[in-house]
């Protein structure tokens, strides 16, 4: 389609920045949609991009930020909803108005990233959300060429998934764990940003869905066990109960900021695993967790003193 201007929404968030690192280095022009200039900072490092401010939920600000643009990948997704950002909102509500708006611009490509298992029949509001944010899509993105990426959870030195596990295991010697037998199938984020990039100018990818999974399956309860073992520490993992995972959901989603809530818990019911390979349309295998984490994690534990205090002497 001869893309070169791309138009990145959710560009601030962890995925984003890994996202358009991966499309600058292939000499797009970028422009980020943000109404936080100072989250988006970090972005200013990245070649030939443009931040504009503004909302993606505000019909006019969408509407100025795709003047001129050929592309959108729309990666704006939560894993909690609030009052000012339901589920409905974010993951419903935008891909239909941005299926519209695109049309009126005269833009023809969206990749929107969507959520493994996502279906109008799904055990959790996110789920439900997710898929009914794909249909949305298909009603309203006549004309379109749509690609729809749906990933396990996503990892990575700045994720909100190892990394909670992390600072947990730092504190507490037992970690009592809701879902502790759910199978995840971890992708790492740089994957995900190059299968974006792999597939902007795909025409084999119009019009397709694609699963996005990493190679390993690991439970819960495994994934805080690696954490902890990379970090030198040893840890009970307590896998609680159907009752005391609800009650544990339920306080945690009454805090500021919560890492867990029912939804979330609701959404385990069903193994974030993929059903099929890698696409092999992307041209690239998947790196595996237990090769990419120690990289970034393991400078974390006791050991990591060393390494830094080398970094700092220059040796």
């Amino acid at each position: 389609m001869g893309t070169s201007r791309v138009l990145v929404l959710g560009a601030s968030g962890f995925v984003g920045r890994s996202v358009c690192a991966q499309l600058a280095a292939r000499g797009l022009a970028l422009r980020a949609l943000t109404r936080d200039r100072l989250k988006a900072r970090p972005l200013q490092v990245t070649p030939s991009i443009e931040i504009v401010a503004g909302t993606p939920h505000d019909d006019g600000d969408l509407g100025r930020a795709l003047d001129g643009i050929d592309a959108v990948v729309n990666l704006v997704g939560i894993l909690h909803q609030s009052r000012r950002e339901p589920f409905e909102k974010v993951h419903v509500d935008l891909p239909r108005r941005l299926a519209r708006a695109c049309r009126a611009a005269g833009v023809r490509r969206l990749v929107h990233m969507s959520a493994l298992h996502a279906g109008r029949d799904g055990p959790s509001q996110y789920l439900r959300t997710r898929g009914r944010g794909e249909d949305a899509l298909r009603e309203e993105g006549a004309g379109l060429a749509v690609t729809v990426l749906k990933p396990s959870v996503i990892f990575g030195q700045d994720d909100s998934f190892l990394n909670l596990f992390a600072g947990l295991v730092k504190v507490f010697p037992v970690v009592p764990l809701a879902g502790a037998r759910t199978r995840f199938q971890p992708v790492w984020v740089e994957d995900v940003a190059r299968a974006v990039a792999a597939c902007l100018d795909d025409p084999r990818t119009f019009g397709k869905s694609y699963d996005l999974c990493g190679p390993g399956i690991h439970t819960l309860a495994d994934i805080v066990r690696f954490v902890a073992g990379l970090q030198g520490r040893k840890r009970l993992v307590v896998a609680l109960p159907a009752w005391a995972a609800l009650a544990q959901a339920f306080v945690l989603e009454h805090l500021p900021g919560p890492v867990m809530t029912r939804d979330n818990l609701a959404s385990m019911r069903v193994d974030s695993v993929c059903d099929c390979p890698f696409p092999e349309v992307f041209g690239f295998a998947p790196a595996a967790m237990e090769a990419v984490v120690p990289e970034y994690m393991a400078d974390a534990g006791p050991r990591g003193r060393y390494a830094d205090y080398r970094r700092r002497t220059g040796r």
